[in-house]
């Protein structure tokens, strides 16, 4: 199984990538998680980006705040599928990195998830890899199966303690 490569611009944008660890974990999805910043370290991130292929790295995962260019910055070394998170920071509630990892110019895209939208991303990770691999695909079905299951159950304590 090819692993998710994930990149966070920061330390504080760890709390939004344990939520997409966590379901990759769930999933049994390997991966690997690494601090690059595109401005900071962009050699770091470049290099990272353009061997993820040969390191057996089917798909990456970049977040990151406010400019949030490091999605656009490991897309543009790679073409190996890229998802962006945004991530909120303390301006502009996210509508800046939003902004900036969305809008990438035609021939290096980002698939981009909601602001703080580590868990979509770790989802979207895994379709990608489950095209490949029928056995996280099975596993994907079961967990929207289960998703399912969740919500009715809960409409249907809702129905009977409020529905008269």
């Amino acid at each position: 199984m090819k692993k998710v490569g994930i990149v966070m611009g920061s330390d504080s944008d760890l709390p939004i990538i344990k939520k997409a660890t966590d379901m990759l974990d769930s999933l049994c999805v390997p991966y690997e998680v690494h601090i690059y910043s595109a401005h900071r370290t962009p050699e770091q991130a470049k290099d990272f980006a353009s061997k993820a292929y040969d390191n057996g790295f089917g798909v990456l995962i970049a977040a990151a705040g406010m400019a949030a260019h490091l999605a656009g910055a490991i897309a543009a070394n790679t073409v190996l599928p890229v998802i962006g998170i945004p991530c909120k920071s303390s301006c502009f509630d996210g509508m800046d990195a939003l902004l900036s990892t969305v809008q990438m110019p035609t021939g290096i895209p980002v698939a981009t998830v909601a602001v703080n939208g580590g868990a979509n991303a770790a989802l979207l990770a895994a379709q990608i890899i489950a095209v490949d691999d029928e056995e996280l695909y099975k596993k994907l079905v079961s967990k929207r199966k289960a998703d399912a299951e969740a919500v009715l159950a809960k409409d249907k304590a809702l129905s009977a303690e409020l529905n008269k």
